[in-house]
């Protein structure tokens, strides 16, 4: 058997990672949201929590949470469309609160919108 060179570790990680995924709408909204919304809001703004179709979305500052809140109606719309029949329940609300971002820890603060 011929041995292949070593292979990076994303693609070892991408066979692995669906089936050790947590199976909790949270889980499928924080997989979905950066496609969603874009790199730029993706940084600075991560779904932290989810009750009964409510979706906490941290923030790194009340710029961004603000910005957001005017956006929530296409938000919510497209974000339910992306996840589409993999979750049971629709989700009915964005709430955006303000506080650190795992994004804004790691790799610096992004642009505020204008």
């Amino acid at each position: 058997m011929r041995r292949l060179g070593p292979r990076p570790l994303a693609v070892a990680l991408a066979e692995v990672a669906p089936a050790v995924a947590p199976q909790t709408q949270l889980a499928r909204v924080q997989t979905a949201w950066p496609e969603v919304v874009g790199d730029a809001l993706a940084a600075a703004a991560t779904p932290v929590g989810e009750r009964e179709g409510v979706v906490t979305v941290s923030c790194e500052s009340a710029v961004w949470a603000q910005e957001l809140e005017l956006l929530a109606r296409d938000l919510l719309v497209r974000l339910n469309a992306a996840l589409g029949s993999r979750h049971a329940q629709p989700l009915t609300r964005l709430r955006f609160v303000v506080g650190s971002t795992p994004n804004s820890a790691s790799s610096g603060a992004a642009p505020h919108p204008s």
